[in-house]
């Protein structure tokens, strides 16, 4: 079954890229004061404290995106 063994190939490299992901956010979260970057939301409650830094995630997509399309030029060159 060709089918069967291309989504086994799919969800392989996806948990691959999920667990690198993680592994990433992880480190990120090690960064001593991320919690008071700016535009960073900060909701505590029930003794859980949750970090939503909004103004990191745009700046972090801005220059992701900048890196692969230069990449991608460079690439079909």
């Amino acid at each position: 079954m060709p089918n069967l063994e291309m989504l086994a190939r799919w969800v392989f490299f996806a948990g691959i890229g999920l667990g690198v992901l993680g592994g990433i956010l992880w480190l990120i979260s090690r960064i001593p004061g991320m919690e008071n970057f700016p535009g960073t939301i900060k909701i505590q409650g029930g003794g859980v404290t949750c970090f939503f830094p909004l103004l990191l995630s745009i700046i972090l997509s801005v220059v992701l995106t900048v890196l692969l399309n230069i990449i991608i030029k460079m690439l079909n060159k």
